[in-house]
């Protein structure tokens, strides 16, 4: 090859790069602009982010958000757009980056934070209303039926009656209308309060026997003033509750954790709790105070929390 063709190629190839570092070196970097910083609350879990790019001298071509740190891994939707929204979000801080590109390649970088706070929770305390309908003592055996919406009290036990075996059981719902309606529940506590003056068992102690651990089951099926021991209404045993045994006279039964159970009621249907002896057998009782006891104060309560 002629060496003057070699040295004129050089020159020229050098020349080029020049003009290329030149015409980099001469254009502006472009200005990226995340937005200002959000903050928002649970249960919200998403927000838009409004980004922007602008070039003196050119135009930009790209957009590229990514999440730099938070609590999880936040799911943007258009990663590449100037305006995204991104979901999914938790409590604690996040904080994006936008890249923008202009038309030679030149990028400029801008973060924005978006502060999550926890939800706003709530409590509200619910006293079993003194209505009719709200509560059912049920009390029999395969020959005798009975049933009292009215009872001031509410009943597991298993005794005699004129010499015959005698069960009893209770239902008792609580109005959870005063939810709202998306509400999300997060707790859930259940009280009972021993009768001082039990109308059944032994008539003087409100727990008594050697077996009288007992469940707090979900019911799931409707009932009403009508509902009789041998019309009872299903209940759900996979998340009932067991309160165990004991041989204290009066023993409250306070915050019992209730939670699944009544966001299942809030979701799935209310038709309230049942209490049962774990064990029917002779001579055992759990023995509380309904709605209708004349103490207020010892009336069931149901706690929720939510937000």
């Amino acid at each position: 090859m002629h060496k003057g063709f070699v040295f004129s190629f050089l020159m020229l190839l050098g020349i080029l790069t020049l003009l290329s570092c030149q015409k980099y070196e001469n254009n502006n970097v472009p200005i990226a602009d995340a937005g200002t910083p959000v903050t928002i609350q649970l249960p919200e879990d998403s927000t838009i982010l409004q980004g922007s790019g602008s070039d003196k001298d050119g135009s930009i071509v790209g957009y590229s958000w990514s999440e730099l740190s938070g609590p999880n891994a936040a799911l943007i939707l258009t990663d590449g757009a100037a305006t995204t929204t991104v979901k999914r979000l938790s409590t604690g801080t996040y904080v994006f980056q936008l890249m923008v590109v202009d038309n030679e390649g030149a990028t400029g970088i801008d973060t924005v934070s978006v502060n999550v706070l926890p939800p706003k929770i709530k409590i509200v305390t619910l006293l079993n209303s003194t209505k009719s309908g709200n509560e059912m003592y049920l009390s029999g055996n395969d020959f005798d039926n009975y049933s009292d919406p009215t009872s001031p009290e509410l009943d597991a036990f298993a005794w005699t009656r004129n010499g015959l075996p005698d069960y009893g059981r209770s239902l008792f719902k609580f109005d959870l209308s005063q939810l709202p309606a998306n509400a999300t529940i997060t707790a859930a506590k259940l009280t009972l309060y021993s009768n001082p003056a039990p109308l059944n068992g032994n008539l003087i102690d409100a727990n008594s026997g050697s077996s009288n651990a007992m469940f707090i089951q979900r019911v799931v099926s409707n009932w009403s003033t009508s509902t009789s021991w041998q019309t009872q209404p299903a209940t759900d045993s996979n998340d009932e509750i067991l309160i165990p045994q004991t041989n204290t006279s009066m023993l409250d039964l306070t915050d019992i954790d209730v939670t699944d159970m009544v966001q299942k009621m809030k979701t799935s249907g209310n038709y309230g709790f049942m209490i049962r002896l774990q064990n029917e057998i002779m001579y055992n009782s759990r023995i509380f105070c309904s709605s209708k006891y004349t103490d207020v104060s010892k009336h069931p309560k149901l706690e929720i929390t939510y937000y």
